[in-house]
């Protein structure tokens, strides 16, 4: 009984395996790190990292469900971290965070139109979107960083942007919240969501029953550039600065926070929660091999193996929930 019970939690709830995961790493690394990992400031900087990171996989997560792929979110969040920046020290920090998130959303639809409309995989036009702006970025910047003082960093709107911390939590965390709750009932219940889901598992069954298809691919990917852009704008009002090689290979982690999430690359099935469990996993083991002293090139190796054990893990774990 017990264990028909736990099979169709798992069936219903691809977060399950993430969650597990999660709880596991938090218990080995406050076991095998004297103290250093499991502390007050530390966890605050992995809720940092993890905030950036996780509006980011959010919009991956969003594309992945209509069966397309992002890869050029790393850019779109050095763009919109410098047109921010940019615009903040001359404008208004609020009115420079609307300019970034509407880069955000053209670049996105820059790329949902071109992949909607020459049928070329996302793929690729994404990885052309990736260099384009990654290029743009550095030529825009010349081998300097945009910048802004630290004294003129104490205001109200810089604050709310990621720019301080309230209740030993950076400002920009609570605008992940924000997001997940938004984006979940979008997603539960609004027809949209459903309209994406069902693109994802099936373009011809959706467009035989009414949906267009093009529409809900391309709202995906606006909303993706606009999430990577407004996390650009949250780290850079951490931060203070930006240059041409910001969010490089962001891209790559955000895509492993959606693997490690529960997420099928096929699309049709994507979960949010598992998402940003995903993103709070690579964080805590960026943290854990900085507090260790171990080199943080490490990182991108376990990157790639936790990458592919998740994938098999949960294929494993389906597979098992699907027995009778």
């Amino acid at each position: 009984m017990l264990k028909s019970e736990i099979k169709r939690l798992v069936r219903r709830h691809t977060e399950i395996g993430i969650l597990v995961i999660s709880l596991c790493l938090v218990l080995l690394f406050t076991l095998t790190s004297e103290g250093r990992w499991a502390n007050a400031y530390n966890i605050g900087t992995i809720l940092q990292v993890t905030a950036t990171l996780g509006l980011m996989t959010l919009g991956v997560a969003l594309v992945i469900g209509t069966g397309e792929i992002d890869i050029s979110v790393g850019s779109t969040f050095g763009i919109g971290a410098l047109i921010y920046l940019w615009f903040a020290v001359r404008i208004d920090p609020v009115f420079a965070a609307l300019l970034a998130v509407g880069a955000g959303a053209l670049i996105g639809a820059f790329n949902g139109i071109l992949v909607t409309r020459t049928k070329t995989p996302s793929l690729i036009i994404t990885l052309g979107s990736l260099m384009i702006f990654r290029g743009l970025a550095i030529a825009l910047t010349d081998g300097f960083s945009f910048s802004v003082p630290y004294k003129e960093r104490d205001g109200f709107s810089y604050s709310v942007l990621g720019g301080a911390e309230f209740l030993g939590i950076n400002t920009g965390f609570y605008w992940l919240v924000a997001g997940l709750a938004v984006l979940l009932i979008a997603l539960k219940m609004t027809p949209w969501g459903n309209r994406l889901l069902a693109v994802g598992g099936s373009a011809a069954s959706a467009h035989s029953r009414g949906v267009r298809v093009e529409r809900i691919k391309l709202s995906a990917f606006v909303v993706c550039g606009v999430l990577a852009a407004f996390a650009g704008t949250l780290e850079a009002s951490k931060l203070g600065f930006a240059d041409g090689s910001m969010g490089r290979l962001m891209e790559l982690q955000a895509i492993a926070a959606c693997v490690l999430g529960g997420c099928v690359l096929a699309g049709g099935r994507i979960s949010l929660p598992g998402a940003v469990l995903g993103a709070f996993v690579l964080s805590s083991v960026q943290s854990y091999l900085v507090v260790t002293g171990v080199r943080p090139q490490w990182f991108i190796l376990l990157l790639g193996l936790i990458v592919v054990f998740a994938a098999l893990g949960d294929r494993t774990l389906r597979r098992w929930s699907l027995k009778n």
